[in-house]
């Protein structure tokens, strides 16, 4: 075993970005009054207007009941309007009101100004061989991670 300390893991500056990227969106939604994923379904929405909670809870990486708790505060909020589905009566599709839409345009602007401060601390080339570095660590990550089996 090779000994590498902590610091120097790949896998730790990545947790490290994203704690960091986490905390910066959550202060700033908090003054919007969402969450980070009450935010992610509305972004989520807003490029794909009508899903079902099955639908947001896979884009947003969670159980179906966390969303289904999370799509009911913000249903209460008047954020969301949820109705049956054409093809299926017991599934509801989650769509924004306009006030979800209106919130989401303010947090958004506020938002994306940290991309814009990230973007703007590389060169262009910078930026693109960066892109292409997180790339291929998320390619390897998926790659590495176990799929479950029977057997192993």
């Amino acid at each position: 075993m090779v000994d590498v300390p902590v610091e120097e893991y790949l896998c730790t500056r990545i947790r490290r970005t994203e704690q960091a990227r986490t905390a910066h969106h959550e202060a700033v939604l908090r003054g919007y009054g969402l969450t980070m994923i009450q935010y992610m379904v509305l972004l989520i929405l807003s490029r794909e207007d009508g899903m079902s909670g099955a639908q947001l809870a896979r884009e947003c990486g969670v159980t179906q009941q966390s969303m289904a708790t999370v799509l009911s505060g913000m249903h209460s909020k008047g954020l969301i309007d949820r109705q049956p589905s054409p093809v299926h009566a017991k599934v509801l599709i989650t769509t924004p009101t306009a006030a979800g839409r209106s919130l989401l345009d303010r947090a958004y602007r506020e938002v994306i100004v940290l991309e814009r401060t990230l973007t703007q601390r590389f060169t262009p080339e910078e930026h693109q061989a960066f892109c292409d570095f997180l790339d291929r660590a998320t390619a390897t990550l998926a790659e590495q991670t176990p799929r479950s089996s029977t057997s192993r």
